[in-house]
């Protein structure tokens, strides 16, 4: 007979949903509905005794929309009071009974639903809820709950024990789940209509992170991007990480800024999280300091379902990444880069790597993050030049595919170097975006001529100029930059691209105080030793130097078996000695 329950519960709620309708609003000077609640219901969950329904009704008139409570259309369609349904069908039979009439509620019109304190701990309910609703936790502290409940016998799970032990105990186990909500209003002892323009007024400001998608053969990840990432961190991972436990690879400069935030977000879910601290710098990128990476790690007791999540610019990523990716045969990843350039660039595609002695990244693996969570906040910290180095690598995206973004870049690049806030959110979306679409139609960099190696534009002779004057000397979004600047005057050289259009390239970078040419770095340099560094890169092929060219802005394309006498007497002419 308990097998009848969940069937009979959610035919019930499909015909009663055709007979929802809109509530009157309640206040004639009521905003209209935010964008971010677009065809969205919204959802309120917590403990018996938080409110949902009292506060859940005033919302939904305040709103304009309908209002449902989850017990009462349980109820209603199952014909019994809920301490009955759980005396006949038992809990487990219930809550399957209620994730099912929560996802028929949801699957119609927009409405404000208040649902049982057990339903969000549902894996498929939370799912569910993310997909089709705004989810409010109303966090109430033990003493007011238990004022509120105290002598009420419609709550089962209070009827065989102590209030006061039922319901720390459930605060235990509930409280990290119920913080996977969109967002916390934490409720007292003030009239209702108080917290209902709280609750309503924390809507009208709300700006959801956006998302987008990395779909790879192998399955997809988001790169989400947004404010205040680091503070829900937590419950931004717990949807996709397989384990609540998790080591933060960090450096000893982001650490002291981020770290402690990082955690105390995982820790509101419940993450049980330890943390490896490195040196800060391009230095970092060594087998030594992996060798310490990887200790950590084993020291922290790692599982393989155990995830590496790395707090830092590029080099904490790439080693991080490495480390999670050998260790144990593989560990989940999650990415949360803190610096411009690793936002828009080495966090997406998977690639990590360390340094050697011969060159950059020449000891790497292919490892996709479950998550990538780019805090356009953190950038607030970052000194102009770290912007503007991570610039280079967004206008990067529109010169190899896309003109009109790098239009945009002409005339939002300042901004955005600047500390816009909007324009960097706005910069660093698109960039992704170009970016996942490039790695997801190459995961590898296994297309001979286009695909993602055209992600190395300015690449080759960046990363040799990285090598000659050491790692750290000078950024690497500056060193592409330069790189870029010399690979749009090298497809000038070979008749491939118009003068005006590396020009304007250049022109673009120096309005931005980016150096794009090398006589902007005020440095002697050999023509020679440069295409040394050059011979010992990984996209060398057969023995022959490996270039990403252009035929203009937005049209990059690969270029193979380019001529050293050709690249020597660019070099030459850009002022390097022979």
């Amino acid at each position: 007979m308990a097998s009848v329950l969940p069937g009979v519960l959610a035919s019930a709620v499909m015909t009663r949903n055709t007979a929802f309708q809109p509530a009157p609003r309640l206040h004639e000077d009521a905003p209209p509905l935010p964008a971010a609640l677009a065809g969205r219901s919204v959802v309120l969950v917590g403990l018996m005794g938080a409110g949902k329904t009292s506060i859940g009704r005033r919302l939904a008139a305040r709103l304009g929309l309908p209002f449902r409570d989850a017990d009462a259309e349980i109820e209603l369609a199952a014909g019994c009071t809920i301490p009955e349904l759980f005396d006949r069908f038992g809990e487990a039979e219930f809550r399957d009974g209620e994730r099912r009439v929560i996802r028929r509620l949801l699957s119609g019109d927009p409405l404000v639903l208040a649902t049982g304190g057990g339903a969000f701990m549902n894996e498929e309910t939370r799912a569910t809820v993310r997909r089709e609703a705004v989810s409010i936790w109303l966090r109430v502290k033990l003493p007011v709950l238990l004022r509120r409940v105290s002598g009420r016998t419609n709550r089962p799970l209070l009827n065989a024990a102590d209030p006061a032990e039922v319901l720390t105990r459930l605060i235990e186990v509930r409280h990290p789940v119920y913080a996977e909500a969109d967002m916390i209003v934490d409720c007292g002892e003030e009239n209702p209509e108080i917290t209902t323009s709280d609750v309503l007024s924390r809507l009208m400001a709300w700006r959801p992170a956006r998302r987008l998608s990395l779909a790879l053969s192998s399955g997809s990840y988001d790169v989400v991007v947004g404010e205040r990432l680091l503070a829900r961190a937590g419950a931004l991972l717990a949807p996709v990480l397989p384990q609540k436990r998790c080591v933060v690879v960090t450096d000893a400069t982001v650490g002291p800024l981020h770290l402690d935030t990082l955690l105390a977000g995982l820790a509101e879910t419940g993450f049980e999280a330890r943390h490896v601290v490195v040196p800060a710098g391009e230095t970092s990128k060594n087998l030594e300091t992996f060798g310490q990476v990887v200790d950590g790690l084993l020291d922290a007791g790692v599982e393989r379902r155990t995830s590496v999540i790395a707090l830092g610019g590029g080099v904490v990523g790439d080693l991080a990444g490495f480390a999670a990716a050998t260790t144990l045969r593989g560990l989940p990843f999650v990415q949360i880069p803190t610096t411009l350039l690793a936002q828009v660039d080495s966090s997406v595609g998977g690639k990590t790597g360390i340094n050697t002695r011969q060159g950059k990244n020449l000891l790497g693996a292919f490892h996709q993050p479950r998550m990538v969570l780019a805090d356009t906040g953190v950038l607030a910290s970052l000194p102009p030049r770290e912007l503007r180095a991570g610039y280079a690598e967004i206008a990067k995206a529109g010169l190899i595919g896309d003109a009109g973004f790098f239009a945009w870049c002409e005339a939002n690049g300042q901004a955005v170097v600047s500390g816009d806030a909007q324009a960097q959110a706005e910069a660093i979306f698109r960039a992704c975006a170009f970016k996942a679409q490039v790695v997801g139609e190459d995961e590898r960099e296994e297309k001979p001529n286009d695909g993602r190696a055209l992600l190395n534009l300015g690449h080759t002779f960046g990363h040799a100029l990285e090598a000659e004057l050491g790692y750290g000397t000078i950024l690497h979004g500056e060193a592409v930059a330069v790189g870029i600047g010399l690979a749009f005057r090298l497809s000038v050289a070979l008749g491939l691209c118009p003068q005006g259009e590396a020009d304007r390239v250049v022109t673009h970078f120096t309005e931005v105080g980016l150096p794009a040419e090398l006589t902007m770095l005020n440095r002697r340099l050999s023509a020679s030793r440069l295409i040394g560094h050059m011979r010992r890169d990984k996209k060398m092929r057969d023995g022959a130097l490996t270039f990403v060219l252009a035929r203009g802005v937005g049209a990059a394309f690969t270029q193979r078996g380019v001529e050293e006498a050709a690249v020597a007497g660019l070099l030459r002419q850009e002022g390097c000695e022979a």
